[in-house]
């Protein structure tokens, strides 16, 4: 299979579609994100790395940085997360206050912005510094010291987090944040504001495709833990939008309101795309027309 020719392939074919969707307008700094840019690429588990369009343009993760939290709580404490957090869809919001409230306090998932908080809480119990955390094993994983937060960024989701700010008072009410509120909503507005083009993506997220193994041959993972990472990004990955995600795609991913995604092909490569039109789940228009296309055309579907 010529891969780069049919990432060619795919962004001519995706540019129709780009300008659709809207930006995040609720965080300013990304509402002025010109919509028209695309890119995809892809990492091999061999280490072969195809990239076409705007692949190499740095945009705001958002709630990608999510999964490489989870990775690193995993890594570190072993399934203990799983007593504070569930594990199912949410069918809701990313952003819901209610389904918290009905639940006492229990997150339906890690990927929603209540569960993400919770395992960011650990992950600076464990660590002292989970955006540190974070940063570190993707630019180790990506092989790119040049990755960094985006300040402005940052500092545009700090002046709107209210939301955010409710959900995590909320889970410390009911006893489940470990640390002061303020510290949880600080690191964990830094590693959404974190920075990356889709290649560093692609490449940085390769271990979820390789068993847990990382880029220098040791093991962040264990092999049934990826596999659980993957599973809930199937179900839960791209928000209240998994059941058609999983139809159209057929591969666990996740999203982020910045326009990002990231796909695993099990055993195989990561897929990464980027654009940041978003459709009204959160998920980027032309980012999952991309993805259904490479595994329509490729056949590389976990089902």
């Amino acid at each position: 299979m010529d891969i780069q020719n049919l990432l060619d392939d795919i962004v001519g074919s995706i540019r129709p579609r780009l300008g659709q969707g809207e930006v995040a307008s609720y965080i300013p700094q990304l509402g002025a994100v010109d919509a028209g840019q695309f890119g995809i690429s892809v990492a091999t588990g061999d280490g072969e790395v195809y990239a076409a369009g705007d692949a190499a343009v740095p945009f705001s993760i958002q709630s990608i940085s999510k999964v490489f939290a989870l990775a690193l709580v995993l890594a570190g404490d072993g399934d203990g997360i799983w007593k504070r957090v569930f594990r199912e869809p949410s069918g809701n919001p990313f952003n819901s206050l209610v389904q918290l409230e009905l639940e006492d306090g229990i997150p339906r998932n890690p990927f929603i912005n209540a569960g993400a908080l919770v395992v960011t809480d650990r992950l600076l119990s464990i660590t002292g510094d989970a955006c540190g955390a974070v940063l570190n094993l993707l630019r180790q994983e990506s092989g790119n010291s040049g990755i960094g937060i985006d300040a402005v960024v940052a500092e545009s989701e700090a002046r709107n987090s209210n939301r955010n700010a409710a959900l995590a008072h909320f889970l410390a009410s009911c006893g489940n944040l470990e640390n002061p509120v303020q510290d949880v909503l600080d690191n964990y507005i830094l590693q959404c504001s974190l920075e990356m083009s889709c290649t560093d993506l692609a490449v940085a997220s390769r271990f979820l495709a390789s068993n847990g193994v990382r880029v220098d041959g040791t093991a962040l993972l264990s092999s049934p833990q990826t596999k659980r990472i993957n599973a809930v990004m199937l179900t839960c990955g791209t928000y209240d939008a998994a059941g058609e995600f999983a139809y159209r795609v057929g591969l666990p991913g996740k999203s982020g309101v910045g326009g990002g995604i990231i796909a695993v092909v099990p055993n195989n490569c990561t897929v990464s795309v980027w654009s940041p039109g978003l459709g009204k789940s959160g998920n980027s228009v032309a980012g999952v027309a991309a993805l259904d296309e490479f595994t329509t055309r490729t056949g590389l579907s976990i089902f």
